[in-house]
């Protein structure tokens, strides 16, 4: 039985949300691999909207098990208040369908210090995060000195790993004003809340893989802000790619079976950083406003442009997709003409593939080819075959270019707005 990973294929916010949230109805369990809470995953069943930052999606499913992996940064009192809000929504959360891994590092009060005393010292080159210690946690994790979700279970250990950090970082402004006494009592009244959920992730997933479970691996952001191969240093802190998956839950490569990529069909990007294929005119505008291009997680508006197959052809490698999601395509309804990025000019130059220099991303220009458009709504159809022509054609020419099939289209926000062209499990 297979195990399938998915990523986000461009700079994230691409839907992975509702994908897993679909895909796992036919999953044992769901797995968060990467990231922390600056992940916004949102799905609509009904008329309810949920916001998921950490938890998997697969929560919002009964008889599930959702684990939170050792290559995530977790902010304990965020992850309370998620299970609380999902817990008003009648979602009861317990160790029966959410296991939190004890290699997992925690987000400490002084790591939103020293991200925000870094933005600032960055002048006009902001990398515009979250602002949520994202970074800052990876930092300490990579230097050896961060403070993990084991260390909640031995308290003289994390009350003397606390005060070495405040200490190490006491130059910084805004530290002084923190006090260990209180960050070490809240944190102990966090272990209280959480401590039945620790656990050993990596052998609870591992053991379900070779008992043929079907499990599900869910990425936050997307590959082209992953901090190895996305457009550096306007990236996250994390491996948001495929190989992510195996380290950020302790399973060997050779367990996956599937990696299904999910892009829009058009392109967004929040923050700050090269976009090519950006829209700057009233289209954008239409774009966003239609879609909704507003983050989950920071209600930031998101930049809007053309599909880019430069970049997904890039993802399509470095991923190894298998298979690919194409989400909102019903945004694109009502326009006579789409374009779609197929190479850069870069100093006079064409090129096909993702440029690694930062400054020749930022010069880059898109070259397009147009596509004609569909006049009728899309929104809410789930046979491919009801799409207008040019719909399908839009499809086809993704799949032509990038030499990947097309698995999914979404047609809605709504769950039931989805077209499975080849089911997972």
């Amino acid at each position: 039985m297979p195990t399938t990973v998915i990523v986000g294929s461009q700079w994230g916010d691409e839907g992975k949300g509702k994908l897993v949230d679909v895909l796992t109805e036919d999953a044992d369990i769901v797995a968060r691999f990467q990231g922390g809470h600056n992940a916004g995953h949102t799905v609509v069943i009904g008329k309810e909207k949920f916001i998921l930052h950490l938890i998997p999606s697969g929560i919002l499913h009964k008889g599930k098990l959702c684990l939170i992996g050792n290559g995530t940064v977790v902010d304990p009192l965020c992850l309370i208040k998620e299970i609380d809000g999902l817990k008003e929504k009648g979602i009861v959360v317990s160790e029966k369908n959410l296991l939190l891994s004890k290699n997992a590092h925690l987000i400490m009060p002084y790591h939103m210090v020293i991200e925000a005393a870094s933005e600032n010292n960055k002048g006009s080159k902001k990398i515009g995060t979250t602002g949520r210690g994202i970074g800052p946690a990876y930092v300490d994790k990579m230097s050896r000195s961060g403070i993990r979700v084991s260390d909640l279970l031995y308290p003289e250990i994390f009350r003397e790993k606390l005060e070495k950090n405040l200490r190490y970082y006491s130059h910084i402004e805004g530290i002084s004003a923190l006090s260990a006494n209180e960050i070490y009592d809240n944190y102990m009244k966090y272990r209280e809340r959480l401590g039945s959920l620790i656990a050993d992730t990596d052998i609870v997933i591992n053991d379900a893989i070779e008992k043929g479970r079907n499990v599900l691996f869910e990425g936050a952001q997307g590959t082209l802000l992953d901090i190895d191969h996305g457009s550096y240093p306007y990236v996250t802190s994390s491996s948001a790619s495929a190989g992510g998956a195996c380290i950020g839950l302790g399973v060997g490569p050779t367990k996956i079976d599937r990696v299904i990529g999910v892009a829009k069909a058009y392109t967004t990007r929040v923050g700050s950083g090269p976009f090519p294929t950006e829209i700057k005119d009233a289209l954008g505008e239409r774009l966003r406003e239609r879609g909704g291009e507003y983050g989950a997680t920071t209600g930031r508006p998101r930049r809007c442009g053309w599909l880019d197959m430069v970049s997904l052809r890039h993802s399509v490698r470095i991923n190894g997709l298998t298979g690919l999601a194409i989400t909102k395509l019903d945004i694109l309804d009502g326009l006579d003409e789409i374009q779609i990025c197929t190479a850069y000019k870069c100093n006079g130059k064409r090129i096909v593939d993702f440029p690694k220099e930062l400054p020749l991303l930022e010069s880059a220009e898109p070259i397009y080819e147009s596509l004609s458009g569909w006049k009728v709504s899309t929104h809410g159809i789930t046979e491919f075959s009801a799409l207008p022509k040019e719909a399908q054609s839009y499809i086809r020419k993704i799949e032509e270019i990038l030499r990947v099939p097309v698995d999914i289209i979404s047609t809605g926000q709504e769950r039931e707005s989805l077209i499975l062209l080849r089911r997972q499990f």
